[in-house]
C-alpha cells in the first residue's frame, strides 16, 4: 500500500512543479504585459497632444486672413 502512496504522492509532486512554473511564466507574461501597455498609454497620450497641437496650430482666425482679391 505505501508503495501505490509513494507513487501518488511523485505524480501530485511533478504536478504541482508544473503548476508552479506554469504561474511563474504567467505573472512573467503579465508583468511585461503591463510594462508594454504603459509604454503604449504613453504613446497614445503623447500623439493626442501633438494632435491637438498642430490642431491648433491650422486653426487659424478667419478674421486674419487677408481678404480675396476680387474685393
Amino acid at each position: 500500500m505505501s508503495g501505490i502512496i509513494e507513487e501518488r504522492m511523485t505524480e501530485l509532486e511533478i504536478k504541482l512543479t508544473f503548476v508552479d512554473h506554469t504561474v511563474r511564466a504567467l505573472g512573467d507574461a503579465d508583468a511585461a504585459q503591463s510594462v508594454r501597455m504603459a509604454a503604449l498609454e504613453r504613446t497614445v497620450r503623447d500623439l493626442r497632444r501633438e494632435l491637438a497641437s498642430l490642431r491648433l496650430d491650422q486653426a487659424d482666425d478667419p478674421h486674419d486672413e487677408p481678404p480675396p482679391p476680387h474685393y
